[in-house]
């Protein structure tokens, strides 16, 4: 069920959400957490389908926030429940012009009371999103540096502005690669790695913080390559792991597959296709407690990270290389 409410308040919005679970026989004892999306004047069905798809194993309230601050001074809303909605109840603002003003007091009458509260910024997210008005009623904040143009930029604020609570999907999409490279690193014949050299497309922001969590792991000398997207992967390429008996190498061959190489042993085909919005969301929702590593990644790992080299090209120390990191 859809209902519109246009030129409307957030006390009005409020009251209609009791009515509605009332004549419904609908009730919200089993939401667990109210999910914050906040978008500027940007389409949010995408946000709001991976939020209704995740729902389904976290029961929410979820509150999308659309400003449109060029406008005249109004409140338009959407109630979303049932199957619209998925296992979540989702409640659309517009605020256009004066209204936009404040995004706390819009969204703070429509929070479950006593339910950990997570902000999401799908797009553009604030410079410093613990310092929000909206990231300090948040226990989680979610951000996600692969949509800037300047990936290695946005990873360096995301450092300076660092506190607890934090995280960025660029980070959750790789629990897939960490959980294979531990698998290896747990099998004989347990040698320490000496070296290790990842590569991947220059717009990922998702390399540089896999190879910082490498350095940071196994306090070795990480070579961060960088390369042009190709036609399927914007990502992570491949990841290099030097020991005495042999590479231990992880290359991605097409979107959905990788190749394991290791000394002594056949090829390994691993299924290793791009996560989907819905997964990450749902992984960050298990947890409303700090991440605690992604905090020592972002903070430690990624400072000590040199800057990214291009293989092969003599005049790449000439070049900098943030300057080609576009299309994240």
């Amino acid at each position: 069920m859809i209902i519109d409410l246009n030129e409307t308040t957030v006390s009005t919005v409020a009251k209609r959400l009791v009515s509605v679970r009332e004549e419904g026989g609908a009730v919200a004892l089993g939401r667990v957490l109210t999910l914050i999306i906040k978008s500027d004047h940007r389409p949010v069905e995408e946000a709001i389908e991976a939020a209704n798809d995740a729902s389904r194993e976290h029961p929410m309230r979820v509150i999308v926030l659309v400003t449109h601050p060029d406008d005249a001074s109004r409140l338009d809303a959407q109630i979303r429940v049932g199957g619209d909605a998925g296992a979540s109840e989702v409640v659309i603002l517009r605020a256009h012009g004066e209204a936009a003003n404040n995004a706390e007091s819009l969204v703070t009458g429509l929070l479950l009371p006593d339910a950990p509260v997570v902000v999401w910024w799908p797009e553009t997210a604030p410079e410093a999103p613990g310092l929000d008005p909206l990231g300090r009623i948040a226990q989680r904040r979610i951000t996600d540096s692969s949509t800037s143009t300047q990936a290695a930029e946005r990873l360096q604020r995301l450092d300076e502005t660092y506190r607890p609570g934090d995280t960025d999907l660029a980070w959750t999409r790789l629990t897939r690669w960490r959980e294979h490279l531990a698998a290896v690193l747990d099998q004989p014949p347990y040698e320490p790695v000496t070296a290790v050299r990842v590569c991947g497309a220059s717009s990922s922001p998702s390399t540089a913080l896999l190879a910082a969590w490498l350095g940071l792991a196994l306090d070795v000398p990480v070579e961060w390559q960088y390369e042009r997207p190709s036609d399927w992967d914007h990502g992570i390429r491949s990841v290099r792991l030097e020991r005495a008996s042999g590479d231990i190498v992880l290359e991605r061959r097409s979107s959905t597959h990788a190749v394991l190489t290791q000394p002594g042993q056949p090829d390994h085909d691993l299924l290793l296709p791009r996560r989907s919005l819905r997964e990450c969301l749902a992984e960050e929702l298990r947890r409303l407690d700090p991440d605690r590593l992604y905090g020592r990644v972002i903070t430690d790992g990624w400072t000590a990270l040199s800057r990214p080299v291009e293989p092969g090209a003599a005049a790449a120390a000439d070049e900098d290389p943030t300057t080609t990191e576009e299309q994240a």
